[in-house]
């Protein structure tokens, strides 16, 4: 995955308030959009972006586009993201949370199907630190530099951000990879990118109690990875029964079954322990980690 200030992209959504107010942003920060679509809206233009009312239409202005971020309300996203596969877009990207459990699995075996990268659902995106901006980022906090950081984290990803840039540890990329229950893109697809990105140095990953792949994504590092890695996980504190994350997130979650050992942050960071990799005791720790490791 390139992503480039050139790369084409699309805003679903665009005329919602929070579409039309991050569309801006992104602008703002040298993103390329080249348009927005909202079914019903097209045919006038939003902070000098023109709006179509579908996908299609968008792509016999524009041409090919790189990636879409997508606003549109939970019911409302499988099929905008569908129309986005089906258009070739190989990047989507879900700020949208709260999507339907059977559209998400309906939506991740299309994408399957078709090779597309889904980031989210309840991500705030991706930033490539003064080239792009897809999605919600704050992007303050980040400076450009040579540390990949991943997060299933809200804003403690922000934190640990801020504190990378405040010890001098510029990012390649931020990457969000959604609150939610049920997301697209893992852990380990992105450390296979980073592993081989000439711009990556070292990658941190941030971690929150639920899900149950660490064992596999600590195992892949142990083995694949030969960059640095450094890990932290929030919820040491939290009782066993419990999880954190946003409502969409925790209600998901106890849909999906009851809260078990292997999901629980204590689990987590055992996992990646019995792989050697470091694993911060608290957010402010991992710059110090991150120096270490790329001394070695």
């Amino acid at each position: 995955m390139k992503l480039t200030p050139d790369s084409k992209v699309l805003v679903q959504g665009i005329t919602q308030p929070l579409g039309s107010y991050h569309a801006a942003r992104m602008k703002a920060y040298g993103t390329n959009v080249v348009a927005g679509v909202s079914t019903g809206q097209g045919g006038q233009k939003l902070h000098g972006i023109p709006v179509y009312d579908l996908v299609e239409q968008a792509l016999s202005e524009t041409g090919p586009v790189e990636a879409t971020v997508i606003f549109v309300e939970s019911y409302w996203v499988l099929d905008a993201a569908l129309e986005a596969i089906e258009a070739g877009i190989p990047h989507v990207i879900l700020i949208t949370g709260g999507i339907p459990p059977l559209d998400m699995v309906h939506l991740l075996r299309k994408a399957q199907a078709t090779n597309t990268l889904i980031v989210g659902s309840g991500s705030s995106g991706i930033i490539v630190p003064g080239k792009i901006l897809l999605g919600t980022q704050e992007s303050e906090f980040y400076t450009p530099g040579s540390v990949g950081l991943i997060s299933r984290a809200g804003n403690l990803t922000y934190e640990v951000a801020l504190s990378l840039t405040q010890a001098e540890l510029g990012q390649s990329i931020g990457v969000n990879l959604g609150t939610d229950g049920i997301v697209g893109s893992s852990f380990r697809q992105w450390l296979q990118f980073l592993a081989t990105d000439e711009a990556t140095k070292a990658i941190v990953l941030v971690d929150q109690t639920g899900g149950g792949t660490e064992e596999e994504t600590a195992e892949y590092i142990g083995e694949t990875i030969d960059k640095p890695v450094v890990v932290y996980v929030a919820g040491c504190y939290t009782p066993v029964d419990k999880q954190i994350g946003n409502a969409s997130a925790i209600l998901a979650a106890q849909l999906s079954g009851p809260v078990t050992q292997t999901t629980t942050a204590q689990h987590k960071i055992e996992a990646f322990k019995r792989a050697n990799v470091p694993v911060a005791q608290r957010p402010s720790q991992i710059p110090e980690l991150v120096r270490k490791a790329l001394k070695r």
